[in-house]
């Protein structure tokens, strides 16, 4: 009879299962999102445009010829810069520009060949803020100067500053949206899950901020602050208001959730257990937001690039020599500037590439991360 039933059990374990049984039982919520998100071709490619856009950002004293600060007052408006190849060799002529009639007009010497180097040394910078380093993606042989996306008024390098202005412009986003959700996190959570006077107090501030028009608000904000304080302080200063502008918004999102996820029967067990209301609410009813608040980050990060940018352009953010996407456009709000030198309007490019990378990917961890979408 025991051998009976060994067999019999034995032969059970040893059925076949169903085709795709295994994948289905070991898939979680996020290896589904992450399924569905690896099949939203346009939100791949957002991400591998952000991928990009961050890393030169990180590693912007390697990949840029020049520091954002590095001119030549004799080559102020150059175009950008046309490279020839001698075999597989690529050079540039000298260029030099000339004031005429009011316009600056670029001669190129072409008695002389300056080859460009590839991983080759050039001017010092601090790699990753710590190490200091000279080794740059590529540079030209002096006195000539390489203008990829060409100069500005001052002879400076456009290119090399839209690497260095990415560090400003993208992580405004980056760390404004952290210190924004967390407050609207917490704020609608325990609104949310306390509810009374607490719900009706913090409901009222939220209504309140979120009447103010936030652009006025956000340039009286910053009004307010010294207009001599260094880049860095501008900088924290410009951070700390797009996320005081960015809270309310979700924390009343997050506590329409909360009031229904508290009704559930996991909650409801952990009162009952005794465990402190606060526990209840980071441990237990957050994390089921989470879903929405990376999807809502992710689509309101080009909320706080174009406000950084705005600041930054009528000159009340990041200021010279410092470099971000919004103060390079500066020049551009010349009308003859941008009629004789269109290519100061190229920092305006890439704030569209960067926003609409972060829409793409943003729509494609929404479609991931809705449960009604098909698996």
């Amino acid at each position: 009879m025991k051998m009976l039933s060994w067999f019999i059990f034995r032969k059970k374990k040893d059925l076949p299962r169903p085709p795709g049984a295994e994948e289905i039982a070991a898939r979680s919520p996020f290896k589904i999102a992450l399924r569905k998100l690896k099949k939203h071709k346009l939100a791949l490619a957002g991400f591998w445009v952000l991928v990009v856009l961050y890393t030169v950002a990180l590693f912007a004293g390697f990949f840029a010829p020049y520091r954002y600060d590095s001119e030549d007052r004799s080559t102020p408006y150059q175009s950008p810069q046309r490279i020839r190849f001698d075999g597989i060799k690529a050079y540039i002529h000298l260029r030099k520009s000339e004031l005429q009639l009011g316009e600056w007009v670029v001669t190129e010497d072409t008695a002389k060949k300056y080859y460009i180097r590839f991983f080759s040394s050039g001017e010092e910078y601090p790699l990753l803020w710590v190490f200091k380093s000279n080794l740059h993606l590529f540079t030209v042989e002096e006195p000539a100067r390489l203008y990829l996306f060409g100069s500005d008024w001052n002879g400076r390098d456009i290119f090399s500053r839209l690497c260095y202005g990415a560090r400003v412009s993208l992580s405004v986003g980056l760390i404004g949206v952290f210190i924004a959700f967390t407050l609207g996190l917490i704020v609608g959570g325990v609104s949310g899950f306390f509810g009374g006077t607490t719900d009706v107090i913090t409901m009222r501030i939220v209504e309140l901020l979120m009447t103010i028009p936030s652009f006025y608000l956000m340039l009286a904000l910053r009004a307010a602050l010294p207009l001599d304080w260094p880049t860095s302080k501008i900088y924290l200063g410009i951070v700390v208001i797009m996320a005081f502008l960015g809270w309310p918004g979700l924390a009343r999102v997050i506590r329409g959730m909360v009031l229904s996820i508290k009704e559930m029967e996991f909650v409801i067990a952990a009162q009952a257990i005794g465990m402190r209301k606060m526990k209840i609410v980071i441990k237990h009813i957050l994390p089921n937001t989470f879903s929405y608040a990376i999807v809502a980050a992710t689509l309101s990060i080009p909320g706080y690039i174009l406000g950084e940018s705005a600041l930054s352009l009528l000159g009340l953010g990041i200021t010279e020599p410092e470099a971000s996407w919004g103060n390079m456009l500066t020049a551009a709000m010349n009308p003859s500037n941008l009629v004789n030198y269109p290519w100061i309007i190229t920092p305006g490019f890439f704030i569209f590439i960067a926003i609409m990378a972060f829409n793409l990917f943003g729509d494609g961890l929404r479609d991931a991360f809705d449960p009604r979408s098909i698996h």
